[in-house]
């Protein structure tokens, strides 16, 4: 049996980038934290064949899906659809804690 956490003890950030801390994962889904600190983004992309949710934890920050953004707040969520585009961005002043799933995972990109 695998335990993790997923709250303050998990988080981890970075100037540089957001951070994904991976929680689980399986041929079926993946589990992660993204962490971004103030002006930090993940840009809008999409997946085929995959569904994402983003549950914010901590903090509040502008969300894209599709054609539509909304601010959300720790205790939100909201789902992106197969080939919806979705990303976030941290316009607030404080960082922000998602916790994402997806199912199922993205297929590995050919190197």
């Amino acid at each position: 049996m695998k335990i993790v956490r997923w709250d303050e003890d998990a988080y981890h950030f970075a100037a540089e980038k957001m951070q994904k801390i991976g929680l689980h994962a399986s041929d079926g889904f993946f589990l992660d934290l993204y962490c971004l600190e103030p002006g930090q983004e993940q840009k809008a992309h999409a997946h085929d064949g995959s569904d994402k949710v983003y549950l914010v934890v901590k903090g509040q920050g502008r969300f894209r899906i599709g054609d539509e953004e909304a601010t959300l707040s720790a205790g939100e969520s909201v789902m992106a659809a197969t080939c919806d585009m979705h990303g976030i961005t941290n316009d607030s002043g404080s960082q922000l804690v998602v916790l994402t799933l997806m199912a199922p995972p993205p297929a590995p990109r050919a190197k």
